[in-house]
């Protein structure tokens, strides 16, 4: 039984990071950050009216229309490059606020705050992780196909296929694991000038790494996962900056 839960939970780890990488990868190349954390929190916003007034019930499709509202705003922006960037990060900053203000109104609403942000997914069912799977192939096959479309319907098109997978993603394991799993292992895949495939790999050792630190030691494995994608992707970061900074001035780096 603690071994199904240890197995499942990596599963879907390695499922989030199959799809999550190639986003990030374009997000981060597009410059927008804060893209995907906007979107995953209004995904979030979703999720806690369904909470706050239908027990639940909803989930996925509140969840889904709000991440498709936001999406739609940001792929409007892009048209204003210069301060796309500030825009994105208001809808972020109202996204979180909109559910903190919607769960303070719930007796639960702390929890229900901390499984929004960083959920368990020690608990996820083998179901959830097998839909989330084929959802995801479905997903990857019109992301290809999304080559065939011109202008702005093939830059609607990437959004709605965003939307849709952040709101399966934050519903499962929350907001703070998937901004995670978009960027880390996307940024240390480009700062290498690696492929997609190095990011698959990394991002599920991490997974693996972070599911076995959290459950041998007792700790919540949404945020232990958070951690330690954070953390390479910092110190990968800081590795390539030094290195670059002795490549450019070797005296000075002396």
């Amino acid at each position: 039984m603690i071994l199904d839960l240890f197995v499942w939970s990596f599963l879907l780890s390695i499922v989030l990071v199959g799809i999550h990488a190639y986003f990030g990868k374009e997000i981060v190349r597009r410059g927008i950050i804060f893209t995907d954390i906007a979107v995953a929190q209004f995904s979030g916003v979703g999720i806690a009216l369904s909470l706050l007034f239908f027990h639940g019930e909803f989930a996925y499709p509140l969840s889904l229309a709000f991440g498709l509202f936001s999406s739609l705003l940001i792929a409007i922006s892009q048209r204003l490059k210069d301060y796309t960037e500030a825009f994105i990060g208001l809808l972020y900053a109202l996204g979180f606020s909109l559910v903190v203000l919607l769960l303070s109104f719930s007796p639960h609403g702390l929890e229900e705050l901390k499984k929004i942000t960083a959920s368990d997914i020690l608990f996820v069912e083998k179901q959830e992780v097998i839909k989330t799977a084929i959802l995801y192939i479905f997903i990857g096959l019109f992301l290809y196909l999304r080559k065939y479309l011109k202008g702005f319907l093939q830059e609607v098109s990437f959004f709605f296929l965003f939307s849709l997978t952040l709101a399966s993603s934050v519903k499962l394991v929350g907001v703070l694991v998937v901004f995670s799993l978009l960027v880390s292992p996307a940024l240390v895949s480009l700062l290498l000038n690696r492929g997609l495939i190095f990011s698959w790999v990394l991002g599920s050792f991490v997974n693996l790494l972070a599911i076995g630190v959290s459950f041998y030691f007792d700790l919540p494995t949404g945020y232990s996962i958070c951690f330690f994608q954070a953390l390479v992707g910092i110190i990968s970061f800081l590795g390539k900056l030094i290195f670059q900074t002795r490549k450019t001035h070797p005296l000075q780096a002396q």
